[in-house]
């Protein structure tokens, strides 16, 4: 292997040269400590900069095998380690001067959730591979290689230092890395034992800082569970903690307006994922495969079973497979439904604010002048007992101005200045003054959850992917919107979901797989090989985050070129 002097050598040679000749420093040379890898070098100082990596062999890393002995662990120290190399990067980004990207040194940015990432990996015997890019410092168009000694020789060095060996560690912080994980996967066990949907911490913070920050809110209030709903568990490091246990069910969220009903039910959407010490909603735990559904006007269905909700349209069209460019808010929101259910979630989570008024409710006054037999939706409300009752699929609703749904739950909540009071006693008396029309649909047969798709693009050698935030992907400039796909949380999810549809549309889209078995097959790749098993190029870049099955499968249902088969 070359070493870090071979490296400086040619560095010397090619200074002031035409920045093409950069690309003849590729390679992997022997650093102090560490290895460092140019795995991929930038054609031009304004392009995408260049990838670097850098391999910390075990014994030189130092982290005891305790700290990443489990998946949560592991995940969690990566995501430590991520951090720390990005405030230190920060501290030297474009402290080397040049044109374009010259002296850039990009870290992912991590969000409050604690996710899988390519940045950086412990291997198995405890080495650590991190990834980052570098824009290389030129002058104009000529090699500034003085300015890129400074990054490789002076500034990376300390980065590694400081962020990639356990001595320069306070060993507390380590422990404190592995007991929140170590108790964060305890809850995620325990809420299927106890029955629960998700669990709510006593102290807990959950209102953000503001729209664009979710970093707590100073001064916010404290959330504090309802004495009937409380729930005590017994966390292995932490201890007793206390907290609101939601039950497998129906469950309602009412209140007034600005008093933290979607607050709650925001701080839900999220306990999917695992959220960092300080966040406020540490031990806020939803089950993992909980989605959010709203309604999507606009979006594309291929062949979704929404006859459950709607049926007997007047132009005949079949709803046991139905597919639409160009979909209602009620069609939208019942395609949501029965994808959802197709990719094995276990509880739906819905805000009134953001669903389709005529998907979720029929008035009394309403079903008198238009009787069920002219209507072709059969509303949530009539569904949302059977969808638990017979499917074991629970809902967690935010409702501030349809009190019908006080007759279908389980459990109601009030928002009350931002504390959780249990009303259901009050609110069901109050309902029973207002019954509900015995007019009751037919039991609804199970959705088919077997749809065999097809791509109808062909995709060459070269396929453009090109990625918008959170907003969406482009594959070749068909563009899958994202945009309501609202467990999506960091861009980076994004961009593995472009890879994936990359290796999914000529690979698994062969119309002899089912959506699901797509989705399972790609999860179970993730989970056993990480995302090398996606990214299958000459080297794996930095800016890759795992999203979960229930996103990879939102992706390919929003996809406008796949067909049933």
């Amino acid at each position: 292997m070359k070493t870090e002097q071979d490296l400086k050598n040619l560095l010397e040679r090619i200074d002031h040269k035409s920045y093409p000749a950069y690309k003849d420093t590729a390679g992997s040379y022997q650093s102090r400590g560490y290895v460092l890898s140019i795995d991929h070098v930038q054609g031009d100082p304004f392009a995408s900069p260049s990838d670097i990596s850098v391999h910390v062999p075990a014994a030189s890393a130092g982290f005891p095998k305790e700290a990443f002995s489990t998946p949560c662990r592991r995940i969690a120290l990566q995501d430590l380690l991520t951090r720390t190399f990005g405030r230190e990067a920060g501290k030297f980004s474009f402290q080397a001067k040049g044109s374009g990207k010259s002296g850039l040194i990009s870290v992912s940015r991590c969000g409050q959730e604690i996710l899988e990432r390519s940045a950086c990996k412990i291997l198995p015997e405890g080495g650590v591979i991190f990834r980052f890019h570098v824009g290389f410092p030129a002058n104009g168009r000529s090699i500034n290689a003085r300015e890129l000694s400074k990054i490789l020789f002076q500034f990376l060095p300390q980065c590694v230092e400081h962020s990639l060996y356990y001595r320069n560690y306070a060993p507390q912080k380590i422990r404190e890395t592995m007991d929140l994980a170590d108790d964060q996967q305890f809850i995620r066990q325990e809420l299927q034992r106890l029955g629960l949907a998700a669990f709510v911490a006593d102290g807990s913070i959950l209102p953000r800082e503001s729209g664009v920050s979710q970093r707590p809110m100073k001064g916010a209030v404290a959330f504090r569970s309802p004495d009937s709903l409380a729930v005590t568990l017994h966390l292995p490091h932490k201890g007793d903690l206390r907290g609101m246990g939601i039950r497998c069910g129906v469950t309602m969220i009412a209140g007034g307006g600005y008093h933290g009903k979607s607050t709650l039910l925001k701080a839900l959407e999220l306990g999917v994922y695992n959220h960092i010490a300080g966040d406020g909603r540490e031990y806020v735990i939803t089950d993992d495969t909980a989605v959010k559904l709203r309604a999507e006007d606009g979006r594309s269905i291929t062949g979704v079973d929404i006859s459950m909700f709607i049926r007997n349209l007047p132009n005949g069209r079949d709803t046991t497979a139905f597919s639409t460019a160009d979909a209602s808010g009620s069609t939208s929101q019942a395609a949501n439904v029965v994808e959802a259910m197709e990719a094995g979630s276990r509880v739906f989570l819905i805000d009134e604010d953001t669903s389709a008024t005529n998907f979720m409710i029929r008035d009394e006054l309403m079903q008198r002048v238009i009787n069920r037999d002219s209507e072709p939706i059969i509303p949530f409300i009539d569904r949302v007992r059977e969808i638990y009752d017979t499917f074991g699929i629970s809902t967690i609703l935010v409702a501030g101005s349809c009190g019908s749904y006080f007759h279908k739950a389980d459990c109601i909540l009030q928002m009350k200045q931002y504390e959780p009071l249990d009303i259901t006693a009050a609110a069901k008396k109050e309902a029973a003054a207002f019954p509900l029309p015995k007019d009751i649909p037919e039991k609804a047969q199970r959705p088919n959850t077997c749809r065999r798709i097809k791509c109808t693009q062909w995709l060459g050698d070269r396929v453009k992917i090109k990625t918008f935030g959170l907003d969406g992907v482009s594959i070749d400039k068909e563009m899958i919107d994202l945009r309501y796909v609202e467990q999506l949380t960091d861009p980076e999810q994004v961009t593995l979901l472009g890879q994936i549809m990359k290796m999914s549309i000529p690979g698994l889209m062969d119309g002899h797989r089912s959506v699901s078995e797509i989705v399972d097959q790609i999860a179970t790749e993730l989970d056993q090989k990480g995302t090398e098993a996606i990214c299958t190029g000459r080297f794996l870049p930095a800016g890759y985050a795992v999203p979960r099955k229930q996103e990879i499968a939102a992706c390919i249902n929003r996809y406008r070129q796949i067909r049933l088969c």
